[in-house]
Order: structure tokens, then sequence, then C-alpha cells
């Protein structure tokens, strides 16, 4: 924890030339929020002086980092603000938000009810009740859970073949790919095990962005050395890790020293994205890619708030690319404006789908097949919002590949 009379962060090289501002998503929607650099590097000078001059309307800040993106000069705008938000926010998390960050427990909750579960909060009187009484968005749909999860399928078909290979990884799979979705999991498995990698699941814990965003410090913060602790055991043996989200991989390197103030350094570089992972190895030489001859797609490719954060979203570009069937369009660099928890609020929905909205908008023009997008809750929002598919790149490649002739060429 900082103390209060001290910033870890370079605020003073802001040059106050409003760039972050002007490409904030927030500040054009909703006017309770100061904007980046008045949150930032100008509140931080305020706050050093006298803790008071906090603003509970940080609270609006999305986290999307595209301010840090955009600034000229590095500062880390974005951390500035929910650091603060750390040390000085007097509102504690209510039922709500703590249901909303608690993402694995509330998937473990809801896993063996699951037909259920999704088809209750789907229902018109459930909605308005979450509405009335959570302030849950009555207009938003939620992500279906699944019955059988990725982990439960790993152990069953998976797991007894991956030590044959002579090349390992360890894949941090996240919450999303355990409860809602398996087929990226399953889909990372098998590209994984074709380009001659054995996958080793990890004692992971969520990786805690829906609690920093939440307001749920300590939790967030014992997640966070438990995930290290468990990098560092995995680093020792060789193993880089590999994940198929770009939030919880980005929160993993980035925010676990810049919010939560635990150390990582020995690891960050260790942790890395599936897509930049394989590119570098079919870069190298050292990975072989076949594709099938008839897979055809026209894809559009949204790039994640988070990725651009990374600047790895020019793996994804040239690893769906290389298919030889694919008409791939990059769409504009644009929010969808859910971030993570932040769009089921009922005080941030419509803020939420007018950020979005140009991105919406693209997508119906170009009337894709579906949309390439390594973050599930971009998924969500664009699913929700435009009708159209989306699917993380893993599992496009998945399907693209002749994974018995892959299987082949890196035997």
């Amino acid at each position: 924890m900082q103390e209060k009379n001290v910033s870890f962060n370079n605020f003073e090289q802001c040059i106050k030339c409003t760039i972050c501002t002007a490409y904030c998503p927030v500040v054009a929607v909703n006017p309770s929020y100061p904007g980046p650099k008045q949150a930032g590097p100008d509140g931080e000078r305020l706050r050093l002086k006298n803790k008071f001059f906090f603003d509970e309307n940080l609270k609006y800040c999305m986290n999307c980092k595209r301010c840090e993106v955009a600034c000229p000069s590095g500062v880390k705008i974005a951390d500035l603000i929910h650091s603060a938000r750390r040390r000085f926010a007097r509102e504690i998390p209510d039922l709500r938000d703590r249901v909303l960050a608690n993402t694995d427990f509330m998937g473990k909750f809801a896993r063996p009810f699951a037909p259920v579960v999704n088809s209750v909060v789907a229902s018109k009187p459930v909605k308005a009740f979450m509405d009335v009484m959570m302030d849950i968005d009555r207009e938003r749909t939620f992500p279906k859970y699944q019955g059988k999860g990725f982990i439960r399928w790993f152990k069953k078909e998976a797991a007894d073949s991956q030590a044959a290979y002579s090349k390992q990884i360890a894949f941090f799979h996240g919450c999303s790919t355990e409860f809602q979705h398996p087929e990226v999991g399953k889909s990372f498995v098998q590209v994984m095990n074709a380009v001659g990698f054995g996958v080793n699941l990890i004692d992971e814990e969520c990786c805690g962005v829906a609690m920093i965003s939440n307001g749920l410090w300590n939790q967030a913060r014992r997640h966070a050395e438990h995930n290290t602790k468990v990098f560092r055991k995995a680093v020792g043996e060789g193993l880089p890790i590999v994940g198929v989200s770009s939030t919880c991989v980005f929160t993993m390197r980035d925010e676990y020293p810049d919010v939560l103030d635990v150390d990582n350094s020995d690891v960050r570089d260790s942790i890395t994205m599936v897509e930049k992972f394989l590119f570098e190895k079919v870069d190298s030489g050292e990975v072989k890619l076949v594709f099938k001859e008839d897979y055809r797609a026209r894809i559009a490719y949204h790039c994640p708030c988070h990725n651009e954060k990374l600047g790895w979203g020019i793996f994804t570009k040239a690893l769906v690319g290389m298919i030889p069937g694919v008409s791939l369009t990059v769409l504009d660099s644009n929010c969808c404006g859910m971030a993570g928890t932040y769009g089921f609020k009922k005080e941030n929905y419509k803020y939420s789908q007018e950020i979005g909205r140009p991105l919406f908008e693209q997508i119906k023009s170009l009337a894709p097949d579906f949309v390439c997008c390594e973050c599930e809750t971009c998924k969500w929002q664009i699913e929700m919002s435009t009708g159209y598919t989306v699917l993380n790149p893993i599992v496009i490649l998945a399907d693209a590949l002749d994974l018995e002739a892959t299987a082949a060429a890196n035997s």
C-alpha cells in the first residue's frame, strides 16, 4: 500500500496536452466523470496534499487504458486513478458489486443448476427484480453458464496425453473458459498439441480484474499473490504462462504491480497471450501451421482495449490473416463499452451502450460471418448489441487448421 503522501507514478511528466481526455470514451458520454487528466495526474497533485480532494466519481473510469495508449509521455493515468480509488474511496462495495466481482464463486454456485440459472436470469420478472433491488440493468443479457466446465473435460479427455509432448507450457484459462466458454480451452489444447506442446493446468485463482473494478482490493491482492506464487513455480520449471483472455493477461502482467503493489517482476515477461506465443513460434520456423483448403470466412477483428495497451493485436491480425480462405477486416479502434462488470450496472448501462455504438454500427455495416476478439466481455457486449457471433481467435484457428496435418508437420 502506498503512503498517502507518496505517488508511485510519473504523473509529473504530464504535459497537460489533454490528449488522454480526447481519447477517453467515458468523457464523451458521462458528464459526471472528470476525465483522465483531471482524475489522474491533476488529481494526484491535490490528493498528495490532502486525501479529501479524492472524488468518488473516479468510479466511472472504465480502466480501458485508452488514455495511457494515447499519452505521449507514458504517464500511467488509469493506474493513478485506480490506485487513488484503492487508497481513498469511502464507498463500500455492496451486494451487487460483490456478486459481480466474484466470478469464480458465482460460476461454481451456478454450474450444478446451469440450465435453470440461465433460464431464470433471462426471464423478465427476474431482470426487473435485479434492476430494482440490485441495480443490474434489466436490458443487460447475461452470459450462459455451462453444466460441464473446461477442467472436467481436460481431466477426462486430455490430461493423460500431455506428458508425451517434449515441449510444455502452463495454461491460464480464466473464469470465462471454465464456466461459460469451455470451447475456448478445448480449442487451445487442440492447437497447442497439434503444434507439439503439452498443456499443463496450474492452480490458478481468478485474475482479480473484476475485484479491482468493484473495489474488493484485499481480495484482489490475495488472488494476485497466489497467482504470482504459482507462476514462479511454473517459470522455475521452464514453462511459459499462456492465456487466452487479453484482460486476464493484462491484469496479471501490469495491474498486479501497478495497482495492487504485488511484485511480479521475475515472472511478468513469462506471461503471454496465445496469439503472440504462436506467431513467434511460426515466425521463427519452430512451428508450422497447415490450414484446411476449404475453410472460408469473412471475419471482422475487434482488438480489445487491453490488448491495444499490450500492443499485441498485431499478432492476432497476422495469425488469422494467414488462413488462406479468410477475408479479414480490422475494425476501427473503438471501445465496446462493456469493461468487464461496468456494463452490467444500472448507472453505467446507457453510457456503456453509447460508448460501444460506433463499434456496433461498423460491425452491422460490414455484415461479417462472425467477429474475432480475444476478450470474453467484449464478446458478451458485441453479441448482445449486434446479434453477430464473436469467436476467440484460438477457436477460429482450431476450426481453420487441419489439426492432423499440422501435428504431422510438427512431429
